[in-house]
């Protein structure tokens, strides 16, 4: 389904019946990454899965996007399907939009959790995605492929699930390079750390112990930062943990929602 939301069409499912819970997903994926969730969540929520801007099935507007415009795309996905509260999970750069959903209408968000994410990046981290924007717009997104499965999975489960590989592979490569680039120039400029002591809604923070892109060390500065916070390491996963253990993100879940 599709709706019309502050200048773009954003593409959205619904599915599942109990209290609302919304479902945000990485940089180059789209709401397929949630399936290793969807049978646990179903059966006692109502999950909303949408595209973020410039990925899937919604519009991707050349040019840089923002936090707040990625916000404001999901609280205008809220009101036009007149959803008052809900849980949030958001994962990498849905977690980057939690956090700044969570800021700008605590009202809205019951429950929130923040997945192998970040809230700011050291300099040498912001120095890599001129380099990546560069290469994309010079060789399209299949030359991000392979480096970017390598960051998101750790080696030994790449190579027992290579029919992940290929569906991920898949959703990496058909992102729009508009929607990329637009994402990336947000990403690139997240800080808002400083602000993170103003979250009210209670919060789980969950990193995989293997997580190279947004370690560890990022997730426990961010539960340092957040009052009440708590934070569970996943072992064994890397970036994309809901997908690589699947049935421990889908625990911590369950647990914290319930």
């Amino acid at each position: 389904m599709k709706t019309r939301v502050n200048g773009i069409d954003i593409h959205y499912e619904i599915s599942g019946s109990g209290p609302w819970l919304t479902l945000s997903h990485s940089l180059c994926c789209d709401v397929s990454m949630w399936q290793p969730q969807l049978a646990a969540l179903e059966q006692r929520f109502t999950l909303l899965r949408f595209d973020t801007r410039g990925h899937g099935q919604t519009d991707a507007p050349a040019g840089a996007y923002t936090f707040g415009q990625m916000t404001d795309d999901v609280l205008g996905l809220l009101d036009a399907l007149k959803v008052e509260r809900t849980h949030f999970v958001g994962l990498s750069m849905g977690g980057m939009i939690g956090q700044h959903l969570a800021l700008k209408a605590p009202g809205r968000i019951d429950r929130l959790v923040l997945a192998d994410t970040a809230s700011r990046f050291p300099p040498e981290s912001q120095a890599l995605w001129p380099e990546r924007i560069r290469i994309v717009t010079e060789q399209g997104m299949e030359a991000l492929v392979d480096s970017t499965l390598a960051r998101w999975f750790t080696a030994p489960w790449r190579a027992a699930h290579p029919e992940v590989m290929a569906q991920i592979g898949g959703l990496i490569r058909s992102t729009p390079v508009t929607g990329y680039i637009g994402c990336a120039h947000a990403i690139a400029r997240i800080d808002i750390m400083d602000r993170l002591r103003e979250l009210k809604a209670p919060t789980l923070v969950i990193v995989g112990d293997q997580d190279a892109g947004t370690p560890p060390a990022m997730s426990e500065v961010i539960t340092a930062a957040i009052p009440g916070a708590r934070l569970e390491i996943i072992h064994d996963a890397s970036h994309l943990s809901n997908i690589e253990q699947a049935d421990a993100f889908n625990k911590l879940l369950l647990d914290f929602l319930s």
